[in-house]
């Protein structure tokens, strides 16, 4: 008796428009980090990516869009889960170890080499494309100011902190933690940034003062 072949799930496989996009993004990505914006041609990003000209030119009108959705693309992949934990924040009941974990977190996510890369990019060409700068920070720490307000709000309702104005506070809590090693990091490069114990050793300053002024 012939046995019946077994029936597999087939494997989803990505789209071949979309795989030459996100090579096109990632040639992109290296092409700028490398070179800047000025320096960056589209030929160069196409060879880059393995693609024509007019593939590159199919999934971007112009250099400016490419740039802008690289530099909008990685401020969100790290702004969309900070915001997640930052709407968050409280739930356990105890405020300062929920602050500590927070405060952590975002230095980790925003201390990467290839997000700064980006931030002093976008800095260097604020001149250039303002509206890509007023992006950065609206997506970035506006969006993160935002949501610690509104959460810090909840938490003096509750009498856990006691403020008057949650907008300056979540402003002050921000840069209190990410001050520091941020401006460092954007004028000595990345041989100045800190190590995980560092990072920790921020938080947990930055929470103490934000504590001794709120709680």
């Amino acid at each position: 008796m012939c046995a019946t072949p077994r029936m597999t799930a087939s494997q989803p496989t990505e789209p071949r428009s979309e795989r030459k996009r996100r090579a096109i993004l990632e040639a992109a990505n290296e092409t700028f980090l490398r070179k800047g914006y000025l320096g960056t041609t589209m030929d160069e990003i196409a060879a880059g990516a393995a693609v024509s000209k007019q593939t590159v030119y199919k999934h971007f009108a112009d250099k400016e869009g490419l740039f802008t959705e690289i530099v909008t693309g990685a401020v969100d992949e790290v702004s969309d889960p900070h915001h997640e934990d930052v709407l968050g924040l409280g739930a356990s009941g105890d405020v300062e170890a929920d602050l500590r974990a927070l405060a952590v977190r975002q230095l980790e996510r925003v201390m990467q080499p290839r997000l700064l890369a980006l931030r002093r990019l976008v800095i260097g060409e604020a001149g250039r494309f303002p509206e890509l700068g007023r992006a950065y920070y609206e997506r970035g720490a506006g969006r993160t100011i935002e949501a610690l307000a509104s959460a810090f709000e909840r938490l003096a309702a509750r009498g856990q902190l006691e403020l008057d104005d949650p907008q300056l506070a979540a402003a002050q809590f921000n840069w209190l933690v990410m001050s520091i090693p941020l401006n460092r990091a954007m004028l000595c490069g990345d041989d100045e940034l800190p190590g995980p114990a560092e990072l920790e050793r921020y938080a947990d300053a930055g929470v103490r003062v934000f504590l001794a002024a709120y709680a």
